[in-house]
């Protein structure tokens, strides 16, 4: 049974490193998108910040950014995952392919590697110093 079964242990291997590869791609891709923005942003945060605004209200403007990109994508690899789903029954075993648990579990992942890559930015945002920000240019 294991000789038998060892073609579809590897495939099953192999998926799951790809897909490693691919979550870990995301992540680093969305914590560049958004340092990248913080950083073009440290002026206006600064102003917001010497305004009054507190540093919860701009980790709140970058895990709305966040969000935003996130429900994009998880809304197009959604939509493109269910479509796909029926050339992929035959590689699943005793798994329906449309099963909302599956997409729920992914979705929850995918959500919770976006909120760890979106930390460092975020409190970098809170830590913009006003009279520096406004000292820049």
């Amino acid at each position: 049974m294991d000789t038998h079964l060892s073609k579809e242990r590897m495939l099953i291997w192999l998926s799951a490193c790809f897909g490693g590869c691919a979550l870990l791609l995301t992540a680093v891709g969305l914590y560049g998108l958004l340092m990248r923005s913080v950083t073009q942003r440290t002026q206006e945060i600064g102003i917001r910040m010497a305004l009054g605004a507190s540093r919860r209200s701009a980790v709140a403007a970058v895990l709305g950014m966040a969000l935003r990109h996130v429900a994009l994508g998880l809304a197009a690899g959604g939509a493109m995952a269910f479509a796909a789903a029926r050339a992929m029954t035959s590689l699943l075993y005793g798994i329906n392919p449309t099963d909302p648990r599956i997409y729920a579990g992914s979705i929850l992942v995918l959500i919770l590697t976006s909120l760890a890559a979106t930390l460092i930015p975020a409190r970098r945002a809170a830590s913009v110093d006003p009279a520096e920000a406004l000292r820049a240019e």
